[in-house]
């Protein structure tokens, strides 16, 4: 059975809003396990019930076994199980223990009992309702009111004293109270989580045999993270986490569809469609979204041509049907860069702010914005290249020309504006940026390969294969090394980033420097092997940074794994 650590990695399951994963202290939230809710993103932990193993009264300490099936709870007098039976329903058992679930207060909360002998616990703070169900042994609920709310919600699961067992049903609502269903054995359901885990692992993208374990891993962070389609979500979501970052970002998705693409195209569509649908009338794409809503104070770069150019490239699936549904809102996508982003009127399109890249605190932000780079340019060419390619299969002939016009001129213009024959450079409010930072973003050319001037194009490989200033042996640090600005957990000052691989290796790569893509590749998925999917990376020691299940890095890993890195064996179990 393939486990995983719960406390770097949180228990779900594909389709399911709930969580069970450890919390630290945080102001009145006492450290423990919890069950949780993902449900209107990140604003909160989501935190719903604290749960703990009762003996005699008294909270007990136990291990912690976590799997795609379950979360079991040892202690020496007994264990407890949990398991996310569906979208919003969740089943706990016990053997031995009692099991106490407090709830994590906040606005008027509150208990009700039913006369069908649940009951109802609203819980204010994550704008849910919980519907508990006794399927054996005993619900006691301490709830005493206080005026006009709960003060405390204490449930204990009491076990049957001849069985030694209990059970409780626990399902999240928000208006209609869901009837009585009819109660599923345990180990059925934990048969059916895992098969389905199963199934989603020989659907997911095969590798060398050496990387057979983070693969499980990757496969798990992936399947689990996907969260059903409701509210703002308008097709099923692959969140970039369930611990922290429960949202979905405009370029985070991207690397989702792409290493669902081969085996699960059309959720590999719905990733990369998402964000369309949410698409303002302008063009423009939200920063994130969630169920209850999107953010609109920034965006993220158009990496979306390139996405579905190298889609397309890897998959027939994608037909004349799925081009002409994306052909024009990608079309307003890109024009929206050239008329609300070009505010000097210049034909160069800037950000407004370091978000607006994806790179967020990176040195060439270091004094604000408006803000040329070329790595945008870079972007908006490729997807130009992409729309002409679209537009002619689609028969739309005269637009391809001019798409195509398009990306050759915007290549002329960055080479123009940026390049002084012996460095590129940005520009900040119409004025040269200062020197001082050494950031990665501004060799993120290279992925336009032999489209640039060759003088352009060897000053920019020779940057990326000088061992220890970007390349380091985990793969390219955001900020190199040597600079002054370098913090080894400098978020993008520093730290080795999963999309920046993703991007460099396929760029390296269709330039045909394989050799420089297949070692950064390696060494990057040697890197997560160890040190988990984690958001980011110490470039020098590979410590996996912040959270450790992000599923745009192990989407990363299984793509580089089984394309770019060298094989040996590959496994695909």
């Amino acid at each position: 059975m393939f486990t995983y650590d719960l406390h770097q990695v949180p228990y779900s399951r594909y389709g399911s809003f709930l969580v069970v994963s450890p919390l630290k202290k945080q102001g009145d939230l006492e450290e423990g396990i919890y069950i949780r809710t993902v449900h209107g993103g990140d604003n909160s932990h989501g935190a719903v019930f604290k749960l703990e193993l009762i003996h005699e009264g008294e909270a007990v300490s136990s291990q912690v076994i976590a799997s795609p099936e379950s979360v079991r709870l040892l202690a020496a007098e007994g264990y407890a199980e949990c398991c996310v039976t569906g979208e919003l329903t969740m089943q706990l058992f016990s053997c031995g223990v009692d099991i106490r679930l407090t709830l994590v207060s906040g606005g008027y909360d509150y208990a009700s009992p039913m006369k069908d002998g649940r009951w109802e616990v609203n819980h204010f703070s994550t704008e849910s309702r919980f519907m508990l169900e006794s399927v054996s042994g005993e619900l006691a609920v301490d709830a005493p009111w206080s005026g006009t709310k709960c003060s405390h919600v204490i449930v204990e699961l009491r076990r049957d004293m001849e069985s030694g067992l209990a059970e409780v049903k626990l399902e999240q609502f928000w208006t209609v109270r869901p009837p009585i269903r009819v109660t599923r054995m345990l180990e059925a359901c934990k048969r059916e989580a895992g098969n389905e885990y199963r199934e989603w692992l020989s659907r997911t993208l095969p590798s060398d045999g050496k990387w057979s374990e983070a693969r499980k891993l990757a496969a798990y962070i992936t399947w689990s993270c996907v969260v059903p389609k409701r509210g703002m979500l308008t097709r099923p979501a692959m969140y970039m986490s369930k611990n922290w970052m429960t949202n979905i970002w405009s370029w985070d998705h991207c690397f989702n569809a792409m290493a669902l693409i081969r085996h699960q195209p059309e959720l590999a569509w719905d990733q990369f469609m998402i964000f369309f649908d949410a698409q303002d009338e302008s063009g423009a794409l939200p920063d994130f979204i969630n169920d209850k809503h999107a953010l609109w104070n920034c965006c993220k770069p158009p990496i979306h041509g390139w996405t579905l150019n190298w889609m397309l490239e890897r998959s027939g699936w994608i037909g004349k049907e799925q081009l002409a549904e994306v052909y024009e809102p990608l079309v307003k996508w890109t024009n929206w860069w050239f008329e609300e982003r070009d505010d000097n009127g210049n034909g160069i399109p800037e950000y407004q702010h370091g978000n607006d890249s994806g790179w967020d605190n990176s040195t060439v932000f270091r004094f604000g914005g408006p803000i040329e780079t070329p790595d945008l340019c870079t972007f908006l060419i490729l997807q130009c290249e992409t729309l002409a390619k679209v537009a002619h299969e689609l028969g739309k002939h005269d637009e391809g020309r001019e798409w195509e016009h398009r990306a050759k001129a915007l290549t002329d213009r960055l080479v123009e504006h940026f390049w002084d024959g012996t460095s590129l450079s940005a520009w900040v409010r119409d004025e040269q940026l200062e020197r001082g930072g050494d950031s990665l973003l501004m060799y993120m050319p290279i992925i336009l390969g032999k489209r640039l001037p060759e003088p352009l194009y060897r000053h920019l490989l020779a940057g990326l294969e000088e061992e220890g200033r970007f390349l380091t042996e985990h793969g390219f640090a955001t900020e190199s090394v040597g600079s002054a600005y370098y913090s080894p957990d400098g978020y993008w000052r520093g730290p080795i980033w999963a999309p920046v691989m993703m991007l460099l290796a396929d760029g390296l790569a269709s330039a045909g420097e394989s050799g420089l893509a297949g070692t950064a590749a390696e060494r990057f998925c040697r890197m997560a092997s160890v040190n988990g999917m984690a958001e980011n990376y110490n470039a020098l020691s590979g410590e996996g940074l912040r959270d450790r299940a992000f599923t745009w890095t192990s989407s990363v890993f299984l793509i580089l794994a089984n394309e770019y890195a060298s094989k040996e064996h590959i496994s695909t179990v």
